[in-house]
């Protein structure tokens, strides 16, 4: 086959889009082939230097850069961006004249004054510094405005950076680098999101052509759950810029967090083409396929990403999460041999704990198993959130607050209308079990695990000036605003609908506080408790390592407390709400799968399906970690598995003894 070569011009072209879209590894290899054919080019040799410095391969970049100068001594671009090269190593007196060279050579160039500035601080040559700024300032103010700011940024003063942004707009009130530093800052502190998103939105409109803006747009949306809108933003930055694979794996992961997991897919494909020595992007494809139930596929992925970087412990945790998978033996040696590097980040050790915690689970040495996986919670603790003492404050107030009394005076003021399931519970009770068997129904759609609810509760009193809260503000309620608060679940719970089925099911486990509410809200909404053996449950839950949230789950004690809360909850909404929550054990789903089956469907006001029973024939995404478990026909393996651990789990064993005792004879007896 014949090749065809890119004349001079077009490879030049085609460089620059390169590092424009943020591809330097393309417009590396593009230079490279031209200056084996062209070596003296000078033009191919700084966008080599440009290429290799946005890979921060400066030291080769520097080497590129020195050889085009010598070429062209008197280019001011080029003496620019060797000293930009030398800089980048802390070679500031070297690249101190070449940035005055620059400076003398072309004075209007605003960056050759800024760089200049820079170097000179950088040596402690503080007068010819702010001369240098000021040079700068003059010749950009706009630019020199937002350079103060971003100096703040640098160091640590946030404050003094918003003054500064907001004196720029002032000034020039259509300055969109002074919007998207301000929007920034807003979002590092997590203050302000709705203007974030203003400014953003603002900078797009004046310059709809710059993608970084839709970039930082799209995520200022990402951080206030507009996952579609954030979509739209990420979907122009790559029409701008197709060849950006940061742009595309924004929007692969915002689409796979949407519930879109074949497009993400085909996304991820995008990014990975661009940038294929990304191991992050690498990662998220696995996860997305994962979700597809394409396991072969995910671990393909998983393990380039490994290849690209050993030390990549959430890779390694991603593949013990898909359950029905064991490790090689090379894996497990190279996973025992990160853990030697005193350079790991902690939270790389734990996973990297986590997931031989799992490897040798699968080979049965359950002592080594049990060693790894309490190393890494009690790695894992200190790094997350949690108060035992607050948690068990809050579900004893929502217990006292919603009595009889309260239910009965407030109920039936709610929307009517055919309500959603929820299924509640703990994590690693099953619940992803009965939402595939409802999801295989054919007037049930399943969506995922949704916050909608619990984030109805915390805005109920957010702009009260009395400041109070969930459920203390309850009593302010008048009776049209309870069909309100179930119209704005609706509203809220719809982006993450894909189907216009009459049903649909939200399985968030940490929903149980909210059954009273959900009650007087949606009054035809149905409720499934996923329960299980307290010891697999809480086992479970101790061997998982969760992306976020769940933080009671990495202390034996607060898991055991956790629980018996649970239970003392779910007891309370029997005792006012008899007969609304359905009790589902596992261990009756897997030993009695068709009466359990019609047992949930009935409940829900459903006929019996057949498919239902053969849930594991549904094609459909699943994003827990039972999602490759539930792709699979029933099996009791799972059953009584604490037994395996039982030598080391004493402490469940006493401090949820009651709660054991009155269990069914055929979860009690799991196991044995």
């Amino acid at each position: 086959m014949t090749r065809t070569f890119l004349t001079p011009r077009a490879s030049i072209r085609q460089a620059i889009d390169a590092l424009q879209s943020g591809n330097p590894g393309a417009a590396e290899t593009i230079c490279r082939e031209q200056l084996n054919l062209h070596p003296s080019s000078v033009e191919h040799l700084r966008l080599l230097g440009h290429a290799l410095m946005q890979q921060r391969r400066f030291g080769e970049a520097e080497t590129q850069l020195k050889i085009a100068f010598e070429l062209a001594p008197d280019f001011p671009r080029l003496a620019e961006d060797l000293g930009s090269a030398l800089a980048q190593q802390r070679k500031f007196d070297a690249a101190i004249p070449l940035f005055e060279q620059a400076a003398r050579q072309d004075p209007a160039r605003a960056n050759a004054h800024k760089k200049l500035g820079q170097a000179l601080a950088a040596v402690g040559r503080g007068q010819e510094a702010d001369e240098a700024f000021e040079a700068f300032f003059e010749k950009d103010p706009d630019t020199g405005a937002v350079a103060i700011g971003a100096d703040h940024i640098r160091a640590g003063r946030e404050d003094d950076a918003i003054q500064s942004f907001r004196q720029a707009l002032k000034d020039n009130p259509d300055n969109v680098d002074a919007m998207r530093f301000l929007a920034a800052v807003y979002i590092k502190q997590e203050i302000k999101l709705r203007d974030a998103v203003a400014l953003l939105e603002r900078a797009t409109q004046i310059a709809p052509e710059f993608a970084k803006a839709w970039l930082d747009l799209g995520e200022a949306l990402l951080k206030r759950g507009k996952r579609m809108e954030a979509i739209e933003a990420f979907s122009r930055a790559t029409a701008l810029e197709p060849r950006n694979g940061h742009a595309w794996e924004l929007l692969a992961s915002t689409k796979a967090g949407a519930g879109y997991p074949e497009a993400a897919a085909e996304a991820f494909r995008q990014a990975i083409a661009l940038s294929p020595n990304a191991a992050g992007y690498h990662m998220g494809y696995g996860h997305t396929l994962k979700t597809l139930g394409d396991q072969p596929a995910s671990l393909r992925a998983y393990r380039e990403a490994i290849r690209l970087r050993p030390q990549f412990g959430e890779v390694y945790w991603s593949m013990a999460n898909l359950k029905i998978f064991t490790f090689e033996d090379a894996e497990v040696d190279a996973m025992e041999d990160q853990l030697e590097n005193t350079e790991l980040t902690k939270v790389t050790d734990v996973h990297f704990r986590f997931a031989l915690g799992k490897a040798y689970e699968d080979r049965k040495d359950y002592d080594k198993a049990w060693n790894y996986y309490k190393s890494g919670n009690e790695r894992q603790r200190p790094l997350v959130k949690y108060d035992p003492v607050a948690n068990s404050i809050e579900k004893e107030a929502v217990r006292k607050y919603f009595s009889r009394d309260f239910l009965r005076k407030a109920e039936g003021n709610g929307y009517p209308g055919e309500g959603p399931i929820f299924i509640v519970g703990l994590g690693r009770s099953g619940s992803t079990l009965i939402e595939q068997i409802l999801a295989s129904h054919s007037q049930v759609e399943g969506t995922e695990e949704l916050a909608v609810l619990g984030n109805l509760s915390d805005t109920i009193g957010r702009y009260r000036n009395d400041k109070q809260m969930f459920p203390e503000v309850l009593d302010t309620m008048r009776p049209l605003d309870w069909r309100a608060l179930g119209l704005e679940y609706l509203d809220g719970a719809k982006r993450y609908r894909m189907t216009d089925k009459p049903i649909f099911t939200d399985k968030l486990p940490n929903n149980f506080p909210f059954i009273g509410l959900l009650h007087l809200i949606l009054p035809n909404a149905k409720i499934i408790n996923a329960r299980r053996h307290p010891i697999d449950t809480c086992l479970g839950n101790y061997k998982q390592l969760f992306g976020h949230g769940q933080n009671f789950t990495y202390d034996i004690f607060d898991l055991a407390d956790y629980y018996k809360e649970y239970c003392l909850t779910m007891d309370h909404w029997n005792e006012v709400l008899p007969g609304k929550v359905l009790d589902v054990h596992y261990e009756e789903t897997v030993t009695d799968l068709e009466g359990q089956v019609a047992r949930i469907l009935e409940h829900c006001g459903l006929p019996f399906e057949e498919k239902c029973v053969r849930f594991h024939e549904t094609e459909r995404a699943v994003k827990t970690a039972s999602s490759e478990q539930v792709r699979q026909p029933i099996y009791t393996g799972g059953m009584g598995k604490w037994r395996k651990y039982e030598s080391h789990l004493g402490d469940w064993m006493e401090e949820l003894g009651p709660i054991i005792d009155d269990l069914p004879d055929v979860v009690k007896n799991a196991g044995l």
